[in-house]
């Protein structure tokens, strides 16, 4: 491979050659556009629409819309796209992945892709990583839009469905990951097509790409409602967890002979599992009374017990969770970021709780559910960019068949990559580190550190305040403070600990940043935060006051600029930023990302890693054969190591993490295509209701593949009559279809003369004979109405608890592997046939439903006006998906229900109500 890029060049440099004629050409227009009034560049946008109209394709037209919108942003942000930010906008309308490094402009390189295909007039979403970074691009870019006639559009958390639609119809959407795929869902959960608030995806250009596609494709978007009441078994395992002993492996050999280890339950660091061993399986039984923990019957105490030991094993507070407030917070193991909302699912969020001792939350269902992956590949065409995305490279290709292309810098990188220094163990290594603190903050060089979890930052912060360094600390306790901590990471002799430093939005620059400066003395004048938050947005306003901040702030900030010239000067001759690593991610992306927080727009900087064998990653992946070899040699600890031999390993041991990782996320996404397929159908078939596609005939035809089923199910044989259970296909359509008197035979002989043909026909008849005097009495419109209402309510009840079944298979099928089966591939034959189930089961309730639906009009007491009608469907006590207001008959509780089921009132509606009447209907 090596001797092919030397002769060729990579993969991007013969990409970059190809898109460099295109480059040419947009740069070529660029005295041309300068050359135009307002309403000449304003009018460029109608012109272009009208080139596509006229049969032109985006490909086409992308050189003048491109000079459009730079010389569009020139004139209103007063930024003009470098060359290299052409390329990334070239690459990015292309649909693929641009890397360009932080400080490149990332947020000014999408507004050129972003205005091309807008002008077809589908829409284009900007995805962002959090709602402040997807309203500060909607009204900063969003400017530019505005200006050629384009319309701009924001989700966020906290909107309702109108403002929602209104911001999906617009030109340009910027929104979060999260808003759109909750969106999405919850879209393929409404009853009338007017509820929905989303257009078909058309393109995307996803930001922090790898964040979004990568790192948060591990676990599924879920909409969740209230399931059954938490149990008392969460505080019941945990208790019992806490009376067993933990035997710890780095990796769990499979001859291990789990009856000679000592401890009632192992921790596979590695993989992350905690296993009951023998001994830990008799304790259970024991402390819970079972006779065979294994039984069928004891798989739900199983699972608690399973949940309780993980929490106890593999989950530590201040590293993979943090309790705040009483609450369980989830940390973004790749941003440090306090994940607010999200839960473990499978219990073993509330297995957390009851660890910790706060209150164990109520379980939820699954209402809808989709990954991050299927989600962005229902886009036509999807785009993405971030600093970091080369090392991704084949799983991009692989799930989301995208390219990465590396965008080269505007000014090249002066940045200095020192190689690893590795330490014996842990206490060498720290101590080196506080030395470089100290060695660097000497020549006034500002320091940025990096670490891997909360506590090691504040042990790092303990041993700084002994040596006498001020410093800051960021981590997701201080996530409120995170971007102005960021911003002054650069200012002469900061020094700055920060856990994981992927995706922070926030610009580290030398001598520091004016524009916080300009906010902290905003507040010193005694301006309140929410004007200050005015005074740096971008959002049009005629308000006086905020025009008024914004202009103290523009003062404020040209001030702050000119006198951090000088400050910058000396930070660059130190050195420029030094970013220190004190571990190894498992991913060299999150490195990468560090390491990018230096040499920004070709300043200066310095990044080196300090590790020791006690780290997790060399110590979990590392191999015996590192540690061997240290204790042979007899190194102190305060000796640093520098060896091709280690730094191989390093680099082996995170490929081999990445390789696992992506396993991981592969797996969830081969189980999850099982129930996406599944999903299309049923979102496939709900959209053409919501669509108002007559589903008249295929009502009729659900009624005849239901009884001929029926009919099948209860008479197997065409020729032997003598296993028919006639008795039981009269009782399954009594109340409905059948009567007491139907299907009447004196003996076998006269059921012998019997075509199971005829049976089919009879009741086939009989059932659209009902339907058609339904129709005739109730009105065409009218049925067609109550059809569609009474098939969505099916096909949502019945997808839901397919979904959970689909949960609970997934969780057994595992264990197939034991017998030599794939577990995906029987996960996707079970589903199927669990699918084609429901199927039945929505067919046979909608059919039930629609012949015994009793429609009725009624005056409303007290009111003079028109009769209203209401639609009374059997079980449902869901009323959203009314149109029309429910009304109150009375009831007694010998009467026929009049949901229309045929029992009486009292076995059936009435069975669970302490009141007789009134019954609300």
């Amino acid at each position: 491979m090596g001797l092919i890029k030397t002769l060729f060049g990579s993969y991007s440099k013969r990409e970059l050659k190809r898109i460099e004629p295109i480059k040419n050409q947009v740069l070529a227009l660029e005295d041309k556009y300068k050359a135009m009034s307002e309403a000449e560049l304003r009018g460029m946008t109608a012109k272009l629409k009208g080139r596509l109209a006229n049969g032109e394709t985006l490909d086409d037209i992308l050189p003048d819309a491109f000079a459009t919108c730079r010389e569009a942003a020139a004139r209103v942000l007063n930024m003009r796209h470098f060359p290299v930010q052409i390329i990334g906008g070239i690459v990015l309308h292309q649909g693929r992945i641009a890397e360009m490094r932080t400080g490149e402009g990332k947020t000014l390189v999408s507004t050129l892709p972003a205005y091309l295909n807008a002008l077809s007039g589908e829409g284009v979403h900007i995805v962002t990583v959090n709602d402040y970074l997807a309203k500060r691009d909607s009204e900063w870019m969003g400017k530019v839009y505005k200006y050629l006639g384009l319309t701009v559009g924001l989700i966020i958390h906290d909107m309702d469905n109108d403002e929602r639609r209104k911001a999906y119809a617009c030109d340009v959407t910027y929104g979060t990951n999260n808003e759109i795929g909750f969106d999405y869902l919850r879209d393929n959960m409404v009853i009338y097509k007017n509820q929905r608030v989303q257009r078909p995806f058309n393109f995307a250009v996803v930001d922090e790409v790898d964040s979004i596609l990568i790192d948060e494709a591990r676990t599924p978007l879920i909409i969740s409602g209230q399931g059954d009441q938490s149990t008392e078994l969460y505080q019941l395992a945990d208790m019992f967890a806490r009376t067993l002993k933990m035997h710890k492996v780095v990796e769990l050999d499979d001859k291990v002979d789990n009856d000679g280890i000592d401890g009632d339950y192992i921790v596979d660091e590695k993989a992350k599992t905690a296993t009951l061993t023998p001994s830990g399986v008799k304790k259970a039984e024991q402390y819970f009374n079972v006779e065979n923990l294994m039984d069928s019957e004891n798989l739900t105490l199983l699972h608690h017990i399973n949940q309780a030991i993980k929490a106890h094993g593999i989950m530590h507070n201040e590293q993979d969770y943090v309790v705040k407030d009483g609450e369980v917070i989830i940390v973004d193991e790749f941003t440090g970021r306090l994940m607010m909302g999200r839960r473990y699912n499978e219990g073993l969020h509330q297995a957390i709780e009851a660890k910790e001792g706060v209150k164990v939350a109520r379980e939820s269902k699954t209402l809808a559910t989709i990954t991050f992956q299927n989600l962005f590949r229902l886009y036509k065409k999807l785009s993405g960019m971030t600093g970091t995305a080369m090392t991704e490279e084949s799983e991009f290709r692989e799930i989301y068949k995208l390219d990465v292309i590396e965008i080269p810098t505007n000014k090249p990188v002066q940045r200095v990559d020192h190689d690893d220094v590795v330490f014996k163990n842990e206490r060498g290594k720290y101590t080196a580190v506080i030395d470089q603190i100290v060695e660097c903050h000497e020549r006034h060089q500002p320091v940025l550190v990096g670490t891997v979890t909360i506590d090691k930052s504040e042990l790092l912060s303990k041993m700084l305040k002994k040596r006498g360094i001020k410093h800051e600390v960021l981590n997701a306790k201080y996530h409120e403070k995170e971007a102005e901590i960021v911003a002054q990471a650069g200012k002469k002799d900061a020094v700055t600990i920060a856990t994981n430093m992927a995706g922070r939005g926030t610009d580290i620059m030398l001598g520091g940043n004016a524009e916080y400066l300009a906010k902290n003395e905003m507040r010193k004048m005694g301006f309140e935060e929410e004007m200050i938050v005015e005074a740096t947005g971008y959002g049009e306003t005629d308000d006086e006051e905020i025009l008024n901040a914004r202009k103290t702030f523009q003062e404020l900030e040209a001030k702050h600029k000119e006198q951090i010239k000088a400050e910058a000067e000396e930070v660059r001759a130190a050195g420029g930023l030094f970013i220190l690593g004190t571990e190894r991610h498992e991913s060299r992306r999150i490195d990468n990302q560090l390491r990018g927080r230096a040499g920004r727009q070709g300043d200066p900087g310095e990044s080196r890693f300090f590790l020791s064998l006690e780290d997790d990653i060399m110590r979990l992946f590392g191999g015996e054969r590192v540690q061997n070899l240290m204790e042979t040699l007899k190194i102190d600890e305060t000796e640093p190591i520098q060896m091709k031999m280690l730094t191989n390993s390093i680099e082996s041991a995170q490929k081999k993490v990445e390789g696992r990782n992506f396993g991981i996320r592969r797996n969830v996404l081969n189980f999850d295509d099982v129930m996406n397929k599944q999903r299309e159908i049923i979102y496939a078939q709900r959209s053409k209701v919501l669509d108002g596609e007559d589903i008249h005939e295929s009502i009729l035809d659900m009624i005849r593949d239901n009884i001929t089923e029926t009919v099948n199910t209860y008479l197997p044989d065409t020729e032997i009559h003598d296993n028919w259970n006639i008795d039981g296909l009269r009782d399954h359509f009594m109340g409905f279809l059948t009567t007491e008197e139907d299907l009447r035979y004196k003996d076998l002989n006269e059921l012998a003369l019997v075509e199971k043909k005829d049976i089919i026909d009879g009741l086939v008849n009989k059932a659209l004979d009902i339907y058609a005097e339904k129709d005739k009495l109730f009105g065409e419109e009218m049925m067609r109405e109550v059809e569609r209402v009474i098939l969505l309510k099916n096909v949502d009840r019945y997808w839901m608890d397919h979904i959970d079944n689909m949960d609970e298979l997934k969780k057994g099928i595992y264990l197939r592997s034991y017998g030599q089966r794939d577990p995906v591939v029987e996960y996707r034959m079970e589903g199927f046939e669990m699918f084609d189930a429901m199927v039945a089961s929505i067919r046979e309730d909608t059919v039930r439903m629609l012949l015994t639906i009793q429609i009725r009009t009624q005056e409303e007491p007290k009111r003079e006006q028109v009769a209203k009608p209401t639609v009374a469907v059997h079980g449902d006590s869901d009323r959203s998906i009314r149109k029309e207001p429910v009304h109150v008959k009375k009831v007694g509780r010998n009467d026929p229900c009049p949901c229309g089921s045929g029992k009486k009132y009292k076995k059936c509606c009435g069975a669970n109500e302490e009141v007789t009447e009134p019954h609300e209907q």
